[in-house]
């Protein structure tokens, strides 16, 4: 899974995915290799990657003893961690048509990694039991609709968006989109607690912090929820009940495109050309989850833009892991924490591919981009449900 020795690393994924739905172990080797996979070697397996088009090398059982044994040697940075069952996912996004699309959603597609959508009567029926692994889709869940409403309050496609969300939420017995997408968030609150790993990109990551923090409190002026927000609401705000964020200040305008002050799209004075975060170097030993999040043949990665870009580095929590930052901005692009007995992640922007994806503009084809390190990132968090848990030591 290196630069020079894989042609395929997304697709890389996927045969692993599929040969632990064959009810094989796979043994996942942070920091050999760009984080190489080991396979049980088959006809079968050979031939899924010839089909589709992944680098693999067969080596003998003894040149795999002396691989192990050299990535166990104390002096190496590096862990063999088992990987030991298909872990079945969900993408938490609307039934309809969305005039933008989701990253996660296409590289699943894209590495043939199945999964199944859910939306909010899914989730407020406890159907996130069922799952190992929820991404949240590009999501508002303030009940603001996106902080679209300067830009596209008249497009017909805003217009239909909150009509149906009002219908959705009004069939599930609230008089508020606010409100529905609260008790939404909370039961994904209560899946992580219990044991579930969230994974969230974009306007998901802080809109998710912000509405947990809101109970409550109207934060939403008259066009979002037909009355006016609460006085002061600003002070009202609870930190104590957020994931990742703290200490932030909430964006009243309905006419700026933006939350809180936990985003650095709009504080960022980058250049696309110079725009690259980097990935923290763990101890594969030590700390082998945040090791296998940030697995990658590069540890420089291309920046993209979103709705949520990035995020404050003052407002983290102290508890939460920065795995990877703009230097030059001081800003923390993805993240990852515990809550409860689960895990989520949080990684800022929209699309790897596409610099500044707009709404409206063509998907991003991924055939175009195969060996995408900020794609491996997001397909890393795929697999790691799958790994046998070992206690993290710091």
């Amino acid at each position: 899974m290196d630069v020079e020795g894989q042609d395929n690393h997304l697709k890389a994924y996927g045969v692993t995915y599929w040969t632990l739905e064959k009810q094989l172990k796979v043994k996942w080797l942070l920091n050999y290799k760009g984080g190489s996979f080991l396979l049980p070697d088959s006809e079968e397996i050979q031939r899924e990657c010839q089909i589709r088009g992944v680098s693999f090398e067969v080596i003998s059982n003894s040149k795999a003893e002396e691989i192990l044994n050299m990535i166990a040697s104390p002096s190496q940075n590096m862990e063999a961690v088992v990987l030991e069952k298909a872990p079945k996912i969900a993408v938490y996004t609307p039934k309809g048509l969305q005039p933008w699309d989701d990253a996660v959603t296409m590289v699943l597609t894209y590495a043939e990694i199945p999964y199944e959508t859910v939306y909010d009567e899914e989730v407020l029926n406890d159907a996130l039991l069922l799952y190992d692994w929820l991404h949240l889709h590009h999501e508002d869940f303030t009940g603001q609709y996106g902080k679209f409403y300067r830009a596209y309050r008249s497009a017909s496609w805003y217009i239909q968006e909150k009509k149906d969300a009002e219908a959705l939420a009004a069939s599930l017995g609230y008089s508020k989109v606010s409100e529905e997408k609260l008790a939404v968030a909370k039961k994904i609150r209560d899946y992580v607690i219990g044991g579930g790993f969230m994974f969230a990109m974009c306007s998901a990551t802080d809109s998710f912090d912000i509405a947990l923090s809101a109970e409550g409190v109207d934060i939403c002026e008259p066009m979002f929820d037909g009355d006016g927000s609460d006085a002061g609401y600003q002070n009202k705000i609870d930190y104590s009940k957020t994931f990742a964020f703290k200490d932030f200040l909430l964006e009243r305008s309905p006419n700026v495109y933006e939350f809180s002050s936990i985003d650095m799209t709009r504080k960022r004075r980058i250049p696309m050309t110079t725009d690259y975060f980097t990935l923290m170097d763990f101890s594969a030993k030590w700390d082998p989850i945040p090791s296998m999040l940030c697995q990658n043949h590069t540890a420089l990665v291309k920046g993209f833009m979103g709705q949520t870009t990035s995020f404050t580095r003052e407002e983290i929590k102290s508890n939460v892991l920065v795995m990877g930052e703009n230097k030059t901005n001081g800003e923390a692009k993805y993240i990852h924490g515990i809550k409860g007995k689960g895990f989520f992640t949080f990684y800022g922007g929209h699309d790897p591919e596409d610099y500044t994806h707009k709404v409206g503009d063509p998907k991003t084809e991924l055939d175009l981009h195969p060996t995408s390190p900020g794609y491996r990132l997001i397909l890393n968090n795929v697999l790691f449900p799958a790994a046998k848990k070992k206690k993290q030591k710091t």
